[in-house]
């Protein structure tokens, strides 16, 4: 099974968005020596916790920083882009990076309504309904231009990068099937979703030319740590961070300290509590039964991981232990269909 990063470039309490970004691209390197598959770069808008707000940048900076690392969006909010933009931007990505860029699309704006008509540059109404309308003229743009065709997306025609959609209910897994491609779900923030939208992902799926079955991937939570209590420590400040953004007051990634002496009510407390409850959190040990559990109930096909703590070092030495667990869990029939290409999808591979 593949493994994968989604990657927000927080910016902790005490740091700025430049040494985040420098963070972001740290962090790509040592995955990529570590034998993860992907490294996809969120959209985020007015949060000024998460640097991540161009994922086009990024992914380009990212892409000419490492070598063998898939690299895409976690995805592009297509609400808040003309469909054209986004092909010209991916398609020269493509261009630059041939077999390395995944185009992530997801259906909400992912902001609040004044950030999203401020992007779009329009005062009519946003809505996640245009999003067949304009999924497909995107998808349009990457397709050789009929004779006479009066607008072009320069660079997208034979550059199309693969597709998938992201989604945390029913509506884009139902799509994502209908359509016949890769399907990638948010249970690191809509857990009570996940098993109904995956089932239903693969109830509509219709094979097509880029896949022949499902191919879902999960994006979870995760920290780990030395011990259980280091783990629970450096989460902390993630579990205040979304409290935060529920709350409509999101800011800078607080730091440990600071979640452990927030003086949470009962009710903030409960929802910090259920909110872990569906994170990978722990040492090595507890993690490798959360890991087991998520992989058996959602049969995803990859797994990709988020982890937001304020210390970039334990950032990076969650992401080392995640992957050492990953190949101590690889039986040897894993390592012989691997090795001889035969465990994973086309769709994983650049097409």
């Amino acid at each position: 099974m593949p493994l994968s990063v989604l990657d927000l470039a927080p910016v902790p309490e005490g740091s700025t968005s430049t040494q985040a970004l420098r963070n972001t691209l740290d962090l790509a390197r040592h995955v990529e020596d570590w034998g993860y598959h992907r490294f996809w770069l969120a959209e985020h808008h007015n949060m000024p916790g998460i640097a991540s707000s161009a994922p086009a940048v990024l992914i380009g900076h990212v892409a000419a920083a490492t070598a063998t690392l898939r690299v895409g969006s976690g995805g592009v909010m297509l609400p808040n882009h003309p469909p054209l933009v986004v092909a010209e931007q991916f398609g020269t990505l493509e261009a630059l990076h041939p077999g390395r860029i995944d185009l992530g699309i997801g259906r909400a704006p992912g902001t609040d309504g004044a950030t999203a008509q401020a992007l779009r540059r329009t005062a009519g109404p946003l809505s996640a309904d245009d999003f067949p309308q304009q999924l497909g003229e995107l998808l349009n743009y990457f397709e050789q231009p009929e004779p006479g065709q009066r607008i072009i997306a320069v660079n997208a025609p034979g550059n199309k990068p693969p597709l998938w959609l992201l989604g945390s209910s029913g509506y884009s897994a139902q799509v994502a099937g209908m359509l016949g491609i890769p399907f990638a779900f948010a249970h690191h923030f809509s857990a009570e979703n996940t098993l109904p939208a995956l089932a239903l992902y693969r109830q509509t799926f219709r094979p097509s030319a880029v896949l022949d079955k499902p191919y879902a991937m999960v994006a979870a939570s995760a920290v780990i740590a030395d011990t259980d209590e280091q783990a629970r420590w450096h989460a902390g400040p993630s579990g205040l961070s979304f409290l935060r953004l529920r709350s409509g007051k999101p800011g800078l990634l607080p730091t440990p300290e600071e979640a452990a002496e927030y003086p949470y009510t009962d009710l903030e407390r409960a929802f910090i509590e259920d909110r872990f409850g569906t994170t990978i959190l722990g040492s090595p040990a507890t993690a490798r039964a959360q890991l087991a559990d998520l992989l058996e109930r959602t049969q995803a096909d990859e797994l990709m991981v988020t982890t937001m703590v304020h210390d970039h070092a334990a950032r990076l030495h969650s992401y080392e232990l995640l992957a050492t667990l990953f190949r101590e869990s690889r039986s040897p029939e894993r390592e012989s269909r691997s090795e001889a290409g035969e465990s994973r999808p086309a769709v994983a591979e650049s097409r």
